[in-house]
This record gives C-alpha cells, sequence and structure tokens, in this order.
C-alpha cells in the first residue's frame, strides 16, 4: 500500500512537473542589473534574451546596444562570450533580442530579409565573420521585438533564419508580440508556425492586460493559444510597477488567479519578465518561480 502511494504521488509529481512553466527575461538594458553570467546563475531563469540589435535593416550597418553593459564601438562586448556560454552550459537558452521601442530597423524588402538573416547567422549564429559582437559564442535563436519599422517580411526574415536550422543546431525563433491580436507588426509572421516561443507582452496594454479582473486578460490569452501555431506561449509581464506604464500584477493575485486560469493550456509556457534590473529590485522572479 505504501509503494502504491508512493508511485501514485510521485505520478502526480511528474503530472504536475509536465506543466511547470519556465521564466524568461530581458537582459542588457542597464548597466545596474549585474552581469549575464550572474543573471544565469540566480538559477531563476529559462530563457535570457540580450537586448537589443537595434539597427539593421534597409542597408543600415547593423549595431547591437547592451547599454551600461559593454561599448560595441570598441568591440567591448566579445567578453560576453564566457558568460554565454556559462549560461548554456546550465541549459539556459540565450537568445538575441532585435528591434525594441526606440530602435532603427527597416525591412525594405525579401532581399533586404534574407541579408539581415545572413548577417544575423553569421554574426551571432553557426556562420562565421571576423566581426561578431558579442565573440565566438553561437546563441541559441533571435527574439523578434519587433514595435515599429515596417509590417513586412518579417514572415520572410523568420522564415529565412529557420532554414539555417538545418546546418547542424537549431535555430530558435521567438517573439514578443503586444496582446491585442493580431500584432500590429509581426502577426504576419506569428502565422508561419515557424516560432517556438512567443512571449506577449501584456503590459502597456489596457485592452488586454490585469487590472484588477482576469477576464480581458484570459479572453486574449485563450486567442493567442487558439490561433498563433508556437511551440508555447508566455505571460509577458513588467517585473515592478515601475518596469511599465500599466499592466503589472501583484505577486499574490498572479499566483492566487492569473496563473490558475491560464496554465491548463496545453501551449502555457511560463512567464516573462521586463526586465533583469526590474526583477533585481523586486524579487518578482523568486516570489513567483514555484508557482510559474
Amino acid at each position: 500500500m505504501a509503494y502504491r502511494l508512493a508511485l501514485l504521488s510521485s505520478m502526480m509529481l511528474l503530472a504536475v512537473a509536465a506543466n511547470a512553466g519556465g521564466i524568461a527575461i530581458y537582459w542588457g538594458q542597464n548597466g545596474g542589473e549585474g552581469t549575464l553570467a550572474e543573471t544565469c546563475s540566480t538559477g531563476n531563469y529559462d530563457f535570457v534574451n540580450l537586448a537589443f540589435l537595434a539597427t539593421f535593416g534597409n542597408g543600415q550597418p547593423p549595431m547591437i546596444n547592451l547599454a551600461g553593459h559593454c561599448d560595441p564601438y570598441s568591440n567591448g562586448c566579445t567578453n560576453l562570450t564566457t558568460d554565454i556560454k556559462s549560461c548554456q552550459a546550465k541549459g539556459i537558452k540565450v537568445m538575441l533580442t532585435i528591434g525594441g521601442a526606440a530602435g532603427s530597423y527597416y525591412l525594405t524588402s525579401a532581399a533586404d530579409a534574407k541579408q539581415v538573416a545572413t548577417y544575423l547567422w553569421n554574426n551571432f549564429l553557426g556562420g562565421q565573420s571576423s566581426t561578431r559582437p558579442l565573440g565566438e559564442a553561437v546563441l541559441d535563436g533571435i527574439d523578434f521585438d519587433i514595435e515599429g519599422g515596417t509590417t513586412q517580411h518579417w514572415d520572410d526574415l523568420a522564415r529565412y533564419l529557420s532554414e539555417y536550422s538545418s546546418q547542424g543546431k537549431k535555430v530558435y525563433l521567438t517573439a514578443a508580440p503586444q496582446c491585442p491580436f493580431p500584432d500590429a507588426y509581426i502577426g504576419t509572421a506569428l502565422k508561419t508556425g515557424l516560432f517556438d516561443y512567443v512571449w506577449v507582452q501584456f503590459y502597456n496594454n489596457p485592452p488586454c492586460q490585469y487590472s484588477g479582473g482576469i477576464n480581458s486578460l484570459e479572453d486574449a490569452w485563450k486567442q493567442w493559444t487558439a490561433e498563433i501555431p508556437a511551440t508555447k506561449i508566455f505571460l509577458g509581464l513588467p517585473a515592478s510597477p515601475a518596469a511599465a506604464g500599466s499592466g503589472y500584477i501583484p505577486v499574490g493575485d498572479l499566483t492566487s488567479q492569473v496563473l490558475p486560469a491560464i496554465k491548463g493550456s496545453a501551449k502555457y509556457g511560463g512567464v516573462m519578465l521586463w526586465d533583469k534590473y526590474y526583477d533585481d529590485q523586486s524579487g518578482y522572479s523568486s516570489s513567483i518561480k514555484s508557482h510559474v
């Protein structure tokens, strides 16, 4: 009897673990948030998005901006190679985020998208280049945080990037669309089914974010999980009230109301937080990790 009870409880634990989610964090926009290696050593995160490659496309020389961490103009960001490898050795996927809210990026054509994909492959992924901004480390994929520029050709970029997956190591594609459906910029790209993880920004978007009641958020969540062919969908949140204009969910509300309402979805992947600096201030990821 004791054996059967032990077996049953271990099976229940496995069932819970099967639907356990992970936490994705953005890193790179505040020098006060600690190093990348320290970020991965917390044990709180499964994905780290390096933000941002903010300039690319339309013939512009691509430029990474990791504000406060390193100077790309003097090749200072190549030192991140060791940190990236230490994160990956812990099983954490490290992505390069392209775009951002204040970048200078634009795709003019499918050919332009192909050129950008080639650049990303050679400089951040498995290709070869003498000008790799982060050094020799091979990132796990590309994260699309497209909040401006153009609504065209992001699907082309996703296709060209995914084609590189055949060359030995999978190129993961992730995205951070806004919660109003469909996303104004990458709605078409997300329909390709090429994206592995989609962390939807349920903040700075009052019509679909949490604001004391869960209905709007839950409706939007159901639409995203029903209509976007991704492996997993994540709930994107600010890590503290100061991290966004609106949409912060207090820990108690998240764990008692919001997560129980969305974790039943087969596509539930976890929670994305903006960003590491604010998470340090609030301790949010530590507070929610056992519930995610």
